[in-house]
């Protein structure tokens, strides 16, 4: 448990992810595709590392997506005290109420996470107001007192947080003005994000509402009870629950893109089909199809959740890293020293994540080695970038 270090460490993490993000922008407003991160791989390296990179994004659907699942499923604990069977159950029903939503187009889902983060911000707000916290109360340890191992660990766990940006660049294709409104939008919610779990963490610290024997998905409900009482509990169930559901949703519809994406190398496949409304509907069900295999695997395996959220970590590293390689080689001037920046920074995470970040590379190299050889596409050169 990083403690007080947690304070300093969200900070810490955006000032991290801040060139990352803007190295994400700038090559998903010049670039906008379906293939996210793998189209601009395969602009820089060619098309092998572009598949290469494609399926070592959806390597994380066994060991990412049931980690994500099973928090949101937590909410339900946490408010009718649900276990074992009961919150495969939700798992399984929050897949499907993904597959609705994606089968209904984007504007859905944007609508739907807007209003979510509506809500999430004012039950923060209500928090900190009922709660009457003050900013100058907050305990910020002495810099010298800073635990780095602690620091360390955390910022491991909690770049999770921020992991999205790989996934929102499977979506920039589907803005109307992708040059314009693509990198807003990005900024935007990486501050918002940044502010609204930083502010989170003061709650929980302040509350004492964290330990080994809390879920992780209690710690608001918790809070919102000794608050608001227990008649305000399903309040912060639902808002805790549609958090966790608006990052499943945004992944599970960039995984399906991505496969979409991958599957036009043969336009008559069954996965290259779009629904009449346009939409990759026959890959959505081949993601949640996966999705729900995985689940039911981890659920009977009884693997721990912890695990599997550094293990997807380093994957999602992986690929930033892959995309800073890229952004290198297509962008000039500031851009290209904010990815020579950003590049060296994910080389950083993946040394805190560890050892772990082993399945990342093990998967890499395989996905290299054995996956079968396409004719190669031209690559852009560095003098044709931007």
């Amino acid at each position: 448990m990083a403690g007080n270090n947690s304070l300093w460490a969200w900070p810490v993490l955006i000032v991290l992810v801040f060139p990352v993000a803007i190295v994400f922008a700038v090559l998903g407003r010049h670039f906008p595709s379906a293939g996210g991160v793998a189209h601009f791989v395969g602009m820089a390296f060619g098309s092998r590392l572009e598949r290469v990179t494609g399926w070592l994004f959806l390597s994380v659907i066994p060991v990412g997506l049931p980690a994500a699942l099973h928090i949101a499923a937590g909410f339900g604990q946490a408010m009718f005290g649900w276990h074992d069977e009961q919150l495969l159950l939700a798992e399984l029903g929050t897949l499907a109420l993904v597959w609705y939503i994606g089968s209904r187009g984007a504007s859905s889902s944007a609508n739907l996470q807007t209003v979510i983060a509506g809500l999430i911000v004012a039950l923060i707000v209500a928090i900190w107001w009922a709660g009457d916290l003050k900013p100058g109360e907050i305990p910020f340890p002495a810099i010298s007192d800073i635990e780095l191992p602690g620091l360390f660990a955390a910022l491991s766990v909690m770049f999770w947080c921020f992991v999205g940006l790989e996934a929102f660049a499977h979506l920039a294709s589907e803005f109307k003005n992708p040059e314009r409104d693509f990198p807003r939008a990005l900024m935007i919610g990486l501050l918002l994000a940044g502010s609204v779990y930083w502010a989170c963490t003061v709650v929980v610290l302040h509350f004492g509402a964290y330990g080994e024997q809390m879920a992780a998905a209690a710690s608001l409900p918790e809070i919102v009870v000794q608050l608001f009482g227990v008649q305000a509990l399903w309040v912060a169930c639902i808002i805790g629950y549609l958090a966790c559901f608006a990052s499943l949703n945004i992944y599970i519809q960039s995984f399906a893109r991505l496969v979409w994406s991958q599957a036009q190398y043969k336009p008559e496949s069954y996965l290259a089909r779009l629904s009449p409304r346009h939409l990759p509907r026959n890959a959505l069900n081949a993601v949640l199809g996966c999705c729900v295999v995985s689940t039911l695997c981890i659920y009977m395996l009884q693997i721990n959740l912890d695990a599997l959220i550094v293990y997807a970590n380093g994957i999602f590293i992986m690929i930033y890293l892959l995309c800073m390689l890229a952004g290198c080689r297509l962008l000039k001037g500031h851009y290209r020293a904010l990815a020579i920046i950003g590049g060296l920074l994910c080389l950083l995470l993946l040394a805190m994540v560890g050892w772990k970040s082993l399945y990342a590379l093990i998967m890499l190299a395989g996905l290299w080695l054995f996956l079968p050889r396409r004719p190669d596409k031209a690559t852009l050169t560095p003098s044709s970038g931007l």
